[in-house]
């Protein structure tokens, strides 16, 4: 094993496919998710704090004397629903959206960080950001925060980092476009009041506009051969 790569959020969508395509030869990959999917599976609910700790733990065993060329966790877990105006969702839901999307990406970035602190190899933290970060769709409240939040924390502890010719990892966000998963059929299937913006989304699907898991993988991936600044927030659908 050269490469020991962690995808949360595998186990479906854009998460399985990043798991499907990884480019590293030999390499050993780690879904981490609820449900579990093709990957190697450790199982957690990542809207659940205590789950956090665990992961925290997990990742510090297996990178415990870790000899490979490269270490990657990408950070790709994290939900749309509920969809509706804040006051009127269900309470419970929503913290636990609150969580899933914001806190979580910065608790396990953290985690990975700490964890790979003393390792001199390659080391890449990539976090899943949305054209929702910087768009504020009235219904999408926790998922909108929560990718703003994953962005600025991603500048942020991109600055933090030393230069990456020592021992600093490379951490960026990418929005891979908007693509067909099972997510963008809950999108389509909420009334217009819940989510004002629903007509959108619904024609994307019906004029072919959306990528398809395997493509947002394949340029998630692409990002690996080329040079950003540390901290970069990309989105594919913008990169020449």
């Amino acid at each position: 094993m050269t490469s020991l790569v962690w995808i949360s959020g595998a186990s479906a969508g854009i998460g399985a496919a990043l798991a499907a395509t990884v480019p590293f030869p030999d390499a050993r990959v780690v879904d981490l998710s609820r449900s579990g999917g093709a990957a190697e599976h450790f199982r957690a609910d990542l809207s659940d704090p205590a789950d956090w700790v665990r992961v925290e733990e997990h990742f510090e065993a297996e990178l415990a004397g870790f000899a490979g060329e490269r270490v990657v966790f990408v950070h790709n877990a994290g939900t749309v629903v509920p969809i509706g105006p804040a006051d009127s969702v269900d309470a419970g839901a929503y913290a636990r959206a609150v969580l899933l999307n914001s806190a979580a990406p910065q608790v396990l970035g953290g985690a990975f960080l700490r964890a790979t602190a003393g390792l001199t190899c390659e080391k890449h933290l990539v976090m899943l950001s949305s054209g929702a970060a910087t768009t504020a769709y009235p219904g999408w409240s926790a998922y909108n925060a929560g990718k703003a939040a994953v962005d600025h924390w991603v500048r942020t502890i991109g600055a933090e980092q030393p230069p990456l010719g020592s021992v600093g990892c490379r951490v960026i966000a990418v929005a891979p476009g908007v693509v067909d998963t099972a997510m963008q059929g809950e999108i389509r299937a909420v009334d217009e009041l819940a989510f004002p913006a629903v007509e959108r989304f619904r024609e994307l699907k019906d004029s072919g506009s959306l990528i398809s898991p395997e493509q947002a993988a394949q340029g998630i991936w692409s990002l690996f051969e080329r040079e950003f600044p540390n901290g970069s927030v990309l989105d594919l659908r913008k990169l020449p």
